[in-house]
This record gives C-alpha cells, sequence and structure tokens, in this order.
C-alpha cells in the first residue's frame, strides 16, 4: 500500500459511538455529511448492515456535472468501523468527461472509539492506493484533508 495515496484525518466528536455509526451505516444521512458538498442524494440501496452490501448516490463536481456512484461496503463493525469503495454507476457513463479509464480502487473508511467522555475520536481514511489504472491517477485525490475534517465536524452536528 502506498502511503502517498492515503489521506487520514482524525477528531473528536460529542456523540457515542453507535450515534455517530448509525448516521455513516445510512446513506440517505450522507448528504448532511459530506464536507466535500458533492454527494447530492441517496438513488438506491442502504441502510449498510453488511460487508458487501451496496448502495448508489447523486453526486456533483465541478468540472464533471451530476453523475452516479455505486459503492460496495468493504469494511464492517458496528459502532467500530465501516468502509466503502465507490465506483461509477453505470460503468463508463463518464467517458465522455474524463475519458476511457477506470478511476475505481479508492475507499472511504472511517474508525470509531469511544472517549473517556463519552464521545468518538473518529479517523476518516481516504484511499486510493488501489486504483490499478495509473491513467486515472491523476484524478487523486478527489477530496482534501480540509474536507474529510469538515465531514467529521458534519458527523459530530448530525450525530448530537
Amino acid at each position: 500500500m502506498s502511503q502517498d495515496r492515503i489521506l487520514q484525518v482524525s477528531g473528536t466528536i460529542a456523540a457515542p459511538p453507535e450515534k455517530a455509526f448509525a448516521l455513516l451505516a445510512d446513506p440517505a444521512r450522507h448528504p448532511e455529511l459530506d464536507g466535500a458538498g458533492m454527494v447530492r442524494g441517496l438513488d438506491s440501496g442502504g441502510p449498510v448492515t453488511a460487508v458487501g452490501d451496496e448502495f448508489v448516490m447523486r453526486m456533483n463536481q465541478d468540472g464533471i456535472g451530476d453523475y452516479a456512484m455505486r459503492s460496495e461496503v468493504t469494511d464492517y463493525e458496528p459502532g467500530r468501523r465501516i468502509a466503502w469503495a465507490p465506483s461509477i454507476h453505470p460503468p463508463g457513463s463518464l467517458a465522455h468527461v474524463i475519458g476511457e479509464i477506470d478511476p475505481s480502487g479508492h475507499t472511504y473508511g472511517w474508525e470509531l472509539e469511544p472517549t473517556a467522555d463519552g464521545g468518538t475520536r473518529v479517523t476518516h481514511t481516504y484511499d486510493w492506493s488501489g486504483v490499478a489504472d495509473e491513467g486515472a491517477l491523476g484524478l487523486y485525490p478527489r477530496v482534501t484533508e480540509e474536507q474529510m475534517s469538515a465531514s467529521i465536524a458534519k458527523l459530530g452536528e448530525a450525530a448530537r
């Protein structure tokens, strides 16, 4: 795994891990947690209950416009960890914008650790080390550490 293809930020929120996890496991709530402002809404799927579950989100980014991403849950431990791997949905639907490259192979992950005061230490990881198409690497990273920190703050607000 290449450390130069991973962003990781941490912060503490004033809510227990179970409340934070419930929000992360419900893709319908993801738009209010998105510090990057790309997530528009749930198209299908959710709530998440296990590795292998899938959901499709409506998205929008400057330079790309509206599109959809299908995410498969790759890690799931209730109250502790959740991660998903997004891919363009349907495959190839952004070829007119990004060309014939395959940008899949990245994950968004969350780890939750209870704190002594009843809050949660949140670690948010964005990992694109699994992107195999060298031509797609110029698209990454899609989010910044600041946007990821904003997502942690939004998670804390929503979990109150």
